[in-house]
């Protein structure tokens, strides 16, 4: 008997089989009236990254810049908790094939696309994948489910005319940064360090991710986060806990603009607790803000 002739129990409710999911097709539309895309990043965690990048974003928009921020560290994303806009949730708008508005009540198809409205707030518009999951939960993705919610959190966003879209990157250089600087036309990154020699190694290598011949990607200056300790009430004191000018001396090993120095000031860490940066301020943080901006500005 032949092996191959033997046929299992009978199945009088066989499966249905399931209709393969289509691939993520996502263009550069959203980004069609963006001026200028710029990467905050740093090879290492902990150095301020995101404070960073939120109060460069509020500087911008405070000097009358049309400005978005997109959270893409979608490992620990903290721009809602940064900006007071934890657990508001984004607007989707659904188009169809033709990119017209679908109407309510018709039905969504799979040649729609949804697009998601940012959060505005401050002059600035924001997008992270924050919003769609609660503050303690655990996000255990591998590294293309990661590039693809990052692919979202860029492509599938209604951004609108914008002249500068800052990304806030994870910390190392790993699959999240490669598809980043191959699918996205990046104007240039912004490099994050403090002034000690742990966080400068680390850091190096993502001035070394973007310089390397299969990146190429200019890199715009460095800022050096946490420059020096100023207490309020001694406010022309200053107290290098972390070193002294570390940054300066990279920017200077590699040739590149040494954009500012943040001091460590306690307000920095009370508005990013309370939703409230600190550049909406007059104070340090703001000056050294607007310093960085005058040096990255970029033609109209």
């Amino acid at each position: 008997m032949n092996p191959y002739d033997i046929k299992g129990p009978y199945n009088p409710n066989p499966p249905k089989p399931q209709p393969k999911k289509r691939p993520l097709e996502l263009g550069m539309e959203q980004l069609a009236e963006v001026s200028h895309i710029i990467a905050v990043a740093s090879g290492k965690g902990g150095v301020g990254k995101s404070t960073v990048a939120v109060n460069l974003a509020i500087t911008l928009a405070r000097q009358g810049y049309r400005v978005g921020l997109a959270d893409a560290d979608v490992y620990g994303p903290s721009i809602p908790k940064m900006t007071g806009t934890e657990g508001e949730m984004p607007d989707v708008e659904v188009y169809d094939a033709m990119g017209e508005p679908l109407p309510e009540e018709a039905e969504i198809t799979e040649d729609c696309k949804e697009i998601m409205v940012p959060i505005e707030k401050y002059g600035v518009k924001w997008m992270s994948i924050g919003y769609f999951a609660r503050p303690e939960q655990a996000l255990i993705w591998r590294g293309p489910m990661a590039c693809n919610a990052l692919k979202q959190m860029l492509l599938q966003v209604k951004w609108g005319e914008l002249d500068y879209l800052l990304i806030d990157l994870p910390p190392g250089t790993g699959d999240i940064h490669i598809s980043l600087v191959h699918d996205i036309p990046l104007t240039g990154a912004v490099i994050v360090t403090t002034p000690q020699a742990v966080a400068l190694a680390d850091v190096e290598k993502s001035v070394n991710l973007f310089r390397n011949p299969q990146v190429d990607k200019p890199i715009l200056g460095i800022i050096e986060n946490m420059s020096w300790f100023t207490p309020a009430e001694l406010p022309d004191n200053r107290y290098y806990i972390f070193g002294r000018d570390g940054g300066r001396a990279m920017a200077e090993k590699y040739g590149l603009p040494l954009l500012g120095q943040i001091p460590l000031v306690q307000s920095v860490r009370e508005g990013g607790d309370e939703g409230v940066p600190a550049a909406l301020k007059e104070g340090p943080v703001f000056d050294a803000m607007s310093a960085a901006v005058e040096m990255i500005r970029m033609p109209e």
